[in-house]
């Protein structure tokens, strides 16, 4: 990955690894944008916006995901993301599954179009497996250093951690397979895999920047 250049640098990863915050701390290094789930939901919730939507957006201007984002600036926390009521407008009935990720994948090439970023989910190793100049992650961790993390952070009991990875897992897993068509554990789509258990956020996250300091394409 060239840092000269417009670049994406994504970031899958297992719930409970702290794969969200290595994305959070790379774009802060990195001097770019964050995109991550909570930013591509408030921007359709907030704007309702639909494949046809957003190509109608794009040929009135070329800023218009920068306007929108714009709009909803400076954005909330995760956290007031899931009580904000001005993000509480649910998808019109008649969207689908399919129609969602479709205008998430416009939303994602916006952002790579407005400058380098890093994406975390919404399977940006596949959304932008044609960009010449990125960088595709995979952060894993073990499943005790997963349920431990989660009890810590959201205060759940074991039992609860182990469903809540588990059905996450599950989707997780089921949504990349159909539009992907690739397992999302599957090394090979991804540069670098690394393995949490040991390490602070802060250390995934040079490890990072030093891996894509040494393979500049």
């Amino acid at each position: 990955m060239n840092r000269q250049e417009p670049f994406v640098l994504t970031i899958s990863r297992e719930v409970g690894s702290g794969g969200h915050t290595v994305g959070d701390i790379l774009a802060r290094k990195l001097g770019v944008s964050y995109c991550d789930k909570h930013l591509v939901e408030a921007l359709q919730k907030q704007f309702n916006l639909s494949v046809s939507g957003i190509e109608r957006l794009k040929g009135e201007k070329k800023s218009w995901l920068a306007d929108l984002i714009n709009k909803i600036a400076p954005m909330p926390s995760a956290q007031a993301l899931g009580v904000d009521p001005k993000y509480s407008q649910e998808f019109r009935i008649n969207v689908t599954t399919d129609d969602i990720f479709k205008a998430e994948v416009e939303i994602l090439h916006g952002f790579a179009q407005l400058g380098s970023c890093v994406v975390a989910g919404r399977s940006g190793f596949f959304v932008f497996k044609d960009h010449p100049n990125k960088l595709d992650v995979f952060i894993t961790a073990s499943i005790p250093f997963r349920i431990d993390r989660i009890m810590k952070k959201q205060g759940l009991t074991e039992e609860s951690a182990v469903a809540l990875i588990k059905g996450i897992d599950e989707a997780r897993e089921n949504f990349t397979r159909r539009f992907a068509g690739v397992s999302r554990f599957d090394a090979r789509n991804y540069d670098l895999t690394l393995k949490a258990d040991g390490l602070t956020e802060e250390q995934m996250a040079d490890v990072i920047l030093a891996y894509a300091d040494s393979v500049k394409r």
